[in-house]
């Protein structure tokens, strides 16, 4: 196995190499996503967190990179020093962001060997829950799970920003506290030092939040972990992350349009969307009225509709006697 050597340090991801760089020297590192041999010229697809690019070995550029290329297998870790061209007319890949170029490497280091892996890593691969949970660092390496990871770090990023701009402290609460009443039960953890003793996870900041404001903090909010000894949801498990807000010296409608600049700021940052604001908003009677329920979904087409007044006249005893009690 090569040494690491400085002449090997990145100088690029993978997935960021385009046609501004041709003719230019650049340094990859990542892991051997594929690998062609077409008798003479092997093809690797080098991939990293920012996407794939082929790499090309000949050994008219390097013959001693082209021989090493021979023992390369999938997720070996490489670093690669090559010179970025077009590729030839018609092998271009338009489903590929770096699908015009390539890299014809000139030098070749295998940072680490990889055994044959239990599943492909392409998002189309068809794998039992359990083997990609066994193997889970194995299934952290697919695109499909890197983009919800890098989705979440650009919606944090994004939240922090905004409250940060409107004014609000960023403040992190203990994690190891006293137990107080809330809505499950608390996990416990007990204490070395006083025996018998006992710390609480937090539910919620809640207890923190209102000291804050009682001090002065009149603008709080953080991304913080919360536990719950309680049994699994659709929508909640023991340990969750949630956004937490606290506002003092404001009324209803502060409200409404801080929080609609959050959802609004998100879905621009996350997903490129732009969100039309004010967003609508109905009473509790009319989404009770009309849905049912108080947290309806509006995108929901069969509202509910009253005939009581019809059903009066019904011959149809059913209807019109609870008809006739409802008057």
């Amino acid at each position: 196995m090569d040494a690491f050597l400085p002449e090997h340090k990145r100088t690029l991801y993978c997935g960021q190499v385009r046609t501004e760089h041709v003719g230019k020297e650049v340094v990859l590192c990542g892991w051997v996503h594929r690998r062609r041999d077409h008798g003479g010229l092997v093809f690797v697809d080098l991939r990293d967190r920012e996407g794939l690019v082929q790499v090309v070995f000949n050994p008219g550029d390097s013959s001693d990179a082209h021989a090493k290329a021979d023992e390369l297998r999938v997720e070996y870790v490489l670093s690669v020093r090559g010179t970025v061209r077009k590729r030839p007319k018609g092998t271009e890949n338009p489903n590929l962001p770096t699908g015009e170029v390539e890299v014809a490497v000139s030098k070749l280091a295998v940072l680490n060997e990889s055994k044959p892996i239990p599943f492909a890593l392409d998002d189309d691969s068809d794998v039992a829950e359990n083997v990609r949970l066994k193997y889970r660092y194995l299934d952290l390496r697919r695109p499909s799970i890197q983009k919800i990871f890098r989705s979440r770090a650009v919606l944090a990023r994004s939240v922090r920003e905004y409250f940060f701009e409107n004014g609000f402290l960023e403040i992190e609460t203990p994690v190891l506290t006293k137990s107080t009443p809330e809505g499950a039960r608390d996990y416990l953890v007990p204490s070395r030092v006083n025996a018998g003793m006992f710390y609480a996870l937090p539910q919620s900041p809640q207890l923190f939040k209102q000291i804050l404001m009682i001090a002065g903090y009149d603008r709080y909010a953080q991304i913080v972990k919360c536990f719950r000894d309680e049994d699994l949801r659709a929508d909640r498990q023991p340990e969750f992350t949630q956004i937490d807000v606290e506002m003092s010296f404001i009324d209803r409608e502060d409200l409404f349009v801080m929080m609609e600049g959050l959802m609004a700021r998100s879905f621009k940052d996350v997903l490129g969307i732009e969100i039309p604001r004010p967003f609508p908003r109905l009473s509790y009677k009319e989404a009770m009225d009309r849905f049912g329920v108080d947290k309806p979904d509006t995108r929901f087409g069969l509202e509910i509709t009253d005939y009581t007044d019809l059903m009066k006249d019904t011959e149809f005893r059913v209807f019109s006697e609870v008809a006739a009690r409802s008057a």
